[in-house]
């Protein structure tokens, strides 16, 4: 399964990448699981700047091209979302937006970070966008309170709960994938 783990944030300083490092590694060490970690800070993606609507994948412009075919190899996508203002940032808002055909009929988990809440309105606000995609989001997820005390020195030095989390949530990944891949195929087909 070719899994996409997209780095939600674009903050200085952000602790979602080495986080997202972390669940990447633990994601890799599977022999089923190849990963691929898009940093949207990296990809820089303007404001929404293609004159045609997503659903007709009429792009422009290289960075959409590029990050639809980013995208598009996936089988299952993982956010790693902050939590900004009981929401999920505009980058990530943004770069989802870019795009339509591209998300449907994959799964899609998430690993939340923040205080006491983990992270986990992020996460809320997130599941009605990805479902209106079509994108199936699993029931696991990593959800990581007080996330700081995790990160020394830019890695993440993760509990059991965590690993556990993240073993769950890719063996679910994984499962849900197989069962979309039929649409997935039709869907790739028709278009």
């Amino acid at each position: 399964m070719n899994l996409l783990v997209i780095v939600g944030s674009t903050r200085p300083g952000r602790a979602g990448l080495p986080i997202s490092q972390w669940f990447a590694e633990q994601a890799q060490s599977r022999a089923d699981v190849q990963v691929t970690v898009a940093d949207l800070a990296e990809l820089n993606l303007p404001l929404l700047d293609e004159p045609n609507h997503p659903r007709l994948r009429q792009y422009l412009n290289r960075h959409t091209k590029e990050w639809s075919a980013i995208v598009d190899a996936a089988d299952a996508i993982v956010f790693v979302p902050a939590e900004y203002n009981h929401s999920y940032p505009a980058a990530l808002k943004n770069a989802i937006d870019y795009l339509h055909q591209e998300w449907q009929y994959k799964p899609v988990g998430f690993v939340s970070y923040g205080g006491v809440s983990a992270g986990t309105r992020a996460v809320a606000a997130l599941k009605p966008v990805v479902s209106v995609l079509k994108m199936v989001p699993v029931a696991e997820n990593v959800n990581i309170p007080f996330h700081t005390q995790f990160i020394d020195d830019g890695v993440v030095e993760p509990n059991e709960t965590m690993t556990q989390a993240a073993d769950a949530m890719v063996d679910e990944l994984v499962r849900v994938a197989a069962a979309l891949r039929p649409l997935r195929e039709t869907e790739r087909r028709a278009a």
